[in-house]
C-alpha cells in the first residue's frame, strides 16, 4: 500500500478504536490508553511536523526568491495570493449564513442556563499583527514561529542575496541543500503517519463520542454540509474556472494533505505536507508555493469563517435575535478581517467566534454549547483550510506560468510509496 492509503487505514482503524473506548468508559482504559497512549502517539508526530515548520519555510523560501530573479514577480504572486485568499474567506462565510438560513437550525429550541463559556481574546488587534510582520528579534520570531514574521524576513533575505546575487551564489547552495535535507526530514517523519493518525482520531472519537453529535445534529450536519460544499464545489468550481486543471486528478493529488490537516488540525502543522504536495505532486513552481502556502496556512480561514456563519445563525435562532441583513454583513467583514488579525493566536476558531459574537451582540457564552463537537469539526475545517491553500497556490502559479503540468498529469509525480534508510545512516 502506499502512504496515503495506509493513512486512510490508520484513520477509520482509529475511528472505529476511539468508538469502541467510548463505549467502554473504563477509566483505566481512559488513562492508560486515551490519554496515555493514543495522546503520546499523536502528539510527538504533530511536534515532530511543527519542529520542521520554520526550517522549511526558510530554507525553502530564501532560495525560491533568489529564482524569480524579479522583486516585481514577487509583488505579483504576494498580492494576487492575498486577494485569493480573503476573497475565498468571504465566500465561504456567506455560503454557511446563507445555508444556515435557509434550513433555520436552532429555531424553536430552548438555550439551556447553565453553560459556562468565557470568552477568549486575541492580544492583540488588526493593525499590531501587520506592525508585527516587520519583526523587532527574528530570533524570537523563529522560537515563537511567527509565520507572518518569518516569511518576511526570508523575503528579505532572499532580496538582498538577489541584489548581490554574484557574491551570494555559494550561501543559496547552501541553503539549497538544507532545505534537501529537511525535506527528507519530512518524508522520514510520514512515515509514521498512518500509526500517528490511527492515535490522533482514536482520542478525538473517544473523548467526543457520538451522543454528543446526536444532541447537536443540526447544528453538526450543517456546518459539514458547508464545508464540503465549499471544498469540493466552490474551490474545484474557482480551480477550474482559472487554471482548467482536471478536478478528479488534482483531487486525488492532495489527498494526502488534506488526510494530515483533518488528523491534525493544524494548517501550520501540515505546511511540511502541503508544501511536498503541491511541489511534487502538482508541479507548482517552489518560488511559488514557498510563499503562498505558509502565508495561506497563516491568514486563509475558510473553514473556521464556514464554523462562524453556521454557529452566529444557530444562536441567534435559539435565542430568538433577529440579526437581520446587516448583522450578518458585519458577521462576513469581521469574520474576514479577524482570519488577518488573529492568524498567530492559538485556538483561533474560539478566538474569532468571540469577536463576531461580540460585534453582533450575541452571548458569548453560548459558545459553550457547540464545544463539545467542536474537535471534530476543527479536523474537518483544517481540511478544508488546507485544501484552499493548494487550490490558490495553484491558480497563482498557473497565472504565473510557473505550474508544470506534465507534473500534474503524471498520477504517480512525487508519490510517496516508502522511505529507504542506506545501511550507513541507520
Amino acid at each position: 500500500m502506499n502512504l496515503t492509503t495506509k493513512v486512510l487505514w490508520g484513520l477509520l482503524l482509529g475511528a472505529l478504536a476511539g468508538a469502541l473506548l467510548n463505549a467502554l468508559d473504563n477509566a483505566w482504559l481512559d488513562m492508560y490508553i486515551v490519554d496515555g497512549a493514543l495522546y503520546a502517539g499523536g502528539k510527538l508526530f504533530v511536534n515532530a511536523l511543527k519542529m520542521l515548520v520554520v526550517p522549511l519555510v526558510i530554507f525553502s523560501l530564501i532560495p525560491g526568491v533568489f529564482a524569480i530573479g524579479d522583486i516585481r514577480l514577487l509583488g505579483k504572486v504576494g498580492s494576487k495570493s492575498i486577494a485569493l485568499y480573503i476573497a475565498t474567506t468571504a465566500i465561504a462565510i456567506a455560503t454557511a449564513i446563507t445555508l444556515a438560513a435557509l434550513l433555520g437550525i436552532g429555531e424553536g429550541g430552548t438555550p439551556p442556563a447553565d453553560i459556562v463559556f468565557e470568552g477568549r481574546s486575541a492580544g492583540k488587534n488588526t493593525l499590531d499583527i501587520l506592525i508585527g510582520i516587520v519583526p523587532t528579534n527574528i530570533f524570537q520570531a523563529f522560537a515563537s514561529g511567527d509565520m507572518l514574521a518569518i516569511i518576511f524576513f526570508s523575503i528579505f533575505f532572499g532580496i538582498a542575496a538577489l541584489s548581490i546575487k554574484e557574491q551570494t551564489k555559494e550561501t543559496v547552495n547552501f541553503i539549497e541543500q538544507m532545505n534537501k535535507i529537511v525535506m527528507q526530514m519530512v518524508e522520514m517523519v510520514m512515515w509514521f503517519a498512518p500509526y500517528a493518525v490511527f492515535c490522533l482520531i482514536g482520542k478525538a472519537i473517544a473523548d467526543v463520542g457520538v451522543n454528543l453529535i446526536l444532541d447537536l445534529i443540526g447544528y453538526f450536519v450543517v456546518v459539514i454540509a458547508a464545508l464540503l460544499i465549499h471544498a469540493f464545489v466552490t474551490q474545484m468550481f474557482i480551480l477550474k474556472t482559472f487554471t482548467g486543471m482536471n478536478i478528479g486528478l488534482f483531487l486525488h493529488k492532495i489527498r494526502s494533505a488534506q488526510l494530515f490537516a483533518f488528523s491534525t488540525s493544524s494548517s501550520g502543522a501540515t505546511i511540511p505536507v502541503t508544501l511536498r504536495t503541491v511541489q511534487n505532486r502538482i508541479g507548482v513552481d517552489r518560488a511559488i508555493s514557498s510563499f503562498s502556502v505558509p502565508f495561506g496556512a497563516t491568514i486563509n480561514m475558510d473553514g473556521t469563517a464556514i464554523m462562524q456563519g453556521v454557529a452566529t445563525v444557530f444562536i441567534a435562532n435559539l435565542y430568538g435575535i433577529d440579526l437581520g441583513l446587516t448583522g450578518y454583513l458585519v458577521v462576513v467583514l469581521t469574520a474576514v478581517l479577524a482570519s488577518i488579525g488573529t492568524a498567530a493566536v492559538p485556538s483561533v476558531g474560539l478566538v474569532m467566534l468571540t469577536l463576531v459574537f461580540e460585534q453582533v451582540n450575541l452571548p458569548v457564552a453560548a459558545i459553550g454549547l457547540i464545544m463539545g463537537v467542536d474537535r471534530l469539526l476543527d479536523m474537518t475545517r483544517t481540511a478544508v483550510n488546507v485544501t484552499g491553500d493548494t487550490v490558490v497556490t495553484s491558480i497563482v502559479a498557473k497565472s504565473e506560468g510557473k505550474l508544470n503540468m506534465d507534473v500534474f498529469n503524471d498520477p504517480d509525480a512525487g508519490h510517496l510509496e516508502e522511505i529507504h534508510i542506506n545501511d550507513k545512516a541507520q
